[in-house]
């Protein structure tokens, strides 16, 4: 028997063979997707344990044994984070970080290869004079985060690290910075992982859709097959393992070729940085249960979802020639949409303390609203239809209206992969555009990206005098100005200052109140500390006065990208105690980072699920028009016009989608804004332009794809397809 069936999956004719390859390239895209996020929790994991090194300085306190010296700090080059840790060995012990040989010595670096590269390409005044002395190596893989990280190991002597503060370990830290409760460097692997995953689960929904819908193409034609087989004596058992050989085949097939599909797409998932950092292609690795579940419960999956849809088929030989109208859905069905959106508005002023717990609440909020809407969308179906049917005033509307109210089910099915595209495109649409309007983007005017600045802060030693500052900062080609800031010395005022004639001389800077001769402005005159002229106090302090406090800072402002890295080098190797010189632009990219990332990820989300979705659409689409041609052949034969049956097929197609769309969009800008509040107490922004053509391009595309499987109609529908097989 199972070599019957599998001569009848293959050998069955064209339409046999065309529903094989159909149902087994979507089983194969649904592993392939399914596969990514699975390979991306375990290049996560893999990438933060390599973050762990860099966190040795707030690890275990020095214990016996000399150890070594150790300072980190980040350092930039064109708006790109340098990792630069600075170590001096105080003995044989001295231990020694992931991916290089040795410690290196006074006078020596180990480099990352992406800085090596960056190096030989660069002059050395913009970047190589920042580091004394020259090269012994590069830094291995082990202790590289990502292919593009910018790390430097260098070797300094032990008086000088210990001006600048370092400190002294006997051992090198290998807890992932996720269990390390004081560890500054990596990420939470936790978060990245729930987040992925509801990536994952964003993605899969319309996927399976998709799988669905694959499935049950020409189910009519399969059951009347199947029907005709009960007829002459086939048992329901032999007939579920037709079905269930003829899924397994296809699925195993579609396995098959999901899991090269992924292999052959891996090097271009490593390059997706959902961290912020590319991934190493090994990094996107799968264990061995992994391949197990996947290998295994999608087939059986297919199994389950054919023995499904010929449960009719079983009951009864005559099942398929005395259908009846399937019962209409129930208002029930919205109970879980409506638990999705009560769940999270519990939570608006409970939120949990718990990152887990706050993780796992909304999670478990939006996974009930996708669910919800999947059940609601035939009920919905069913009310438009006949709202629709009630007020028809021509045949097609009337037929089409009418089909839809006996069978919203099958209405709903086929743009149902869309209706989940567009929820997670608004609520993640929605979410973002609200952190960004509050949080705030990195600034990209000129102020903010053109000037460098370096703050002696107070716990960093003695302020620098002016004889200090290097001369050769003006007359850097592409210098604007050097500006200092100086300080109150009184630390009840603690308070940056600047007179009135510097500021209203500089002018990019902002300028004073009316009749000031000294205000008070940001540490590094950019900031959000001033955030523009309105901030620009006056105070009771003199001018002269003014030029007897310590500096706070340095700024330069630039005119290009070559001046401004020349003179951050310049102040690097004047001043190299404390924070290194930067741009309040950079700084805010660092705070901004997150959002970055969580913004690739809804780009992930919103640029896969679309196409997903219209896969899906027109595989249903055209699997309907097959399902009914013989209805269709009836009604030609019967004198119904080509062009009625063509406003039929496409009233049933656009009522579902228009009316379904409406309610996912909806859906999900209301479960952002009851995230927001939740989480941040944000209320929700409206997104811009590009969101809103995003979502006119998707449905227009849709109506594409249901407009061009019209002209199916005069093919499939002729006298001879109303003859009974």
């Amino acid at each position: 028997m199972i070599r019957f069936a599998v001569r009848l999956s293959v050998a069955g004719g064209r339409e046999a063979l065309v529903r094989l390859v159909i149902i087994a390239g979507a089983v194969a895209l649904g592993v392939a997707m399914l596969l990514a996020p699975v390979a991306g929790l375990n290049a996560v994991g893999a990438q933060n344990q390599r973050y762990a090194w860099l966190n040795t300085a707030v690890g275990p306190a020095a214990r016996g044994g000399d150890g070594m010296l150790w300072l980190i700090r980040g350092d930039y080059y064109h708006g790109r984070t340098i990792g630069r840790v600075e170590v001096a060995a105080l003995g044989a012990d001295a231990p020694v970080p992931p991916g290089i040989p040795r410690l290196p010595g006074p006078g020596e670096y180990y480099v990352s290869p992406a800085l090596d590269e960056l190096l030989r390409a660069t002059p050395a005044a913009e970047l190589a004079d920042r580091f004394p002395g020259h090269g012994v190596g590069t830094i291995g893989g082990s202790a590289l985060p990502s292919p593009d990280s910018l790390l430097i190991v260098l070797g300094r002597p032990p008086a000088d690290l210990r001006a600048l503060g370092a400190t002294r370990v006997t051992q090198i830290m290998t807890t992932t910075p996720s269990a390390c409760r004081d560890c500054y460097i990596g990420f939470n692997a936790d978060i990245m992982a729930v987040t992925l995953s509801v990536v994952a689960v964003s993605l899969l929904f319309p996927v399976l859709i998709f799988i669905g819908t694959a499935t049950r193409l020409a189910a009519a034609r399969r059951e009347q097959r199947f029907a005709a087989m009960r007829l002459v004596g086939a048992t329901p058992r032999q007939i579920s393992l037709l079905s269930a050989v003829e899924s397994t085949l296809a699925a195993a097939v579609g396995t098959a070729v999901g899991f090269g599909l992924f292999l052959a797409l891996r090097p271009g998932l490593a390059g997706l940085p959902f961290t912020g950092e590319r991934f190493f292609p090994a990094d996107l690795s799968l264990t061995a249960l992994d391949v197990l579940l996947v290998a295994l419960g999608v087939p059986a999956s297919a199994v389950v979802a054919a023995g499904l849809a010929l449960r009719r088929v079983r009951i009864s030989p005559l099942g398929v020639t005395r259908r009846i109208t399937p019962r209409p859905p129930r208002a029930r069905r919205v109970f879980p949409l409506a638990a999705g959106l009560a769940e999270l508005a519990f939570f608006i002023g409970r939120r949990p303390d718990a990152t887990s717990g706050q993780l796992m609440a909304y999670f478990t909020g939006f996974v009930l609203i996708l669910i919800g809407l999947l059940l609601a969308g035939p009920w919905l179906t069913m009310l438009a239809a006949r709202l629709l049917a009630g007020r028809a005033s021509r045949p097609a509307a009337l037929i089409a209206g009418r089909r839809l109210a006996d069978d919203p089910r099958a209405g709903f099915r086929s743009v149902s992969g869309l209706i989940v595209a567009l929820f997670v495109t608004s609520a993640a649409t929605g979410a973002i555009t609200t952190f960004v309007a509050n949080r705030g983007a990195p600034r990209t005017d000129s102020v903010a990206t053109t000037s460098v600045r370096k703050i002696f802060w107070p716990e960093d030693g003695p302020a620098p005098t002016t004889a200090q500052v290097p001369a050769g900062l003006g007359a850097i080609p592409g210098v604007r100005n050097v500006t200092l800031v100086h300080r109150d010395t009184d630390p009840k005022k603690w308070q940056p200052v600047i007179t009135c004639a510097e500021l209203d001389r500089l002018a990019v800077y902002g300028y004073c109140p009316p009749g000031a001769r000294v205000a008070t402005v940001a540490p590094g005159l950019v900031g959000s500390a001033s955030g523009g002229v309105d901030a620009i106090e006056a105070v009771d302090v003199t001018p002269a006065e003014v030029t007897r406090m310590p500096i706070l800072s340095v700024v330069v402002d630039t005119t290009d990208q070559a001046a401004f890295e020349r003179a951050r080098t310049m102040l690097e190797n004047a001043f190299p105690q404390g924070q290194l010189p930067a741009s309040e632009g950079e700084w805010e990219a660092d705070g901004a980072r997150p959002l970055v990332r969580f913004q690739q990820l809804a780009n992930v989300v919103i640029l896969c699920s679309l196409p997903i979705a219209g896969c899906g659409l027109a595989v249903s689409v055209a699997g309907g028009l097959s399902d009914r041609r013989r209805p269709f052949s009836l009604l030609r034969l019967t004198g119904v016009q080509l062009a009625t049956l063509r406003r039929v097929v496409a009233i049933e197609s656009v009522v579902p989608l228009l009316v379904t769309a409406a309610v996912a969009i909806g859906m999900g800008f209301l479960a952002a804004q009851l995230f927001l509040r939740a989480q941040l107490d944000y209320t929700l922004v409206a997104p811009g332009w590009v969101y809103y053509a995003v979502v006119a391009g998707g449905l227009a595309l849709s109506l594409a794809v249901i407009a061009s499987t019209l002209p199916l109609l005069r093919r499939i529908t002729g006298p001879e397809a109303a003859r009974n097989d």
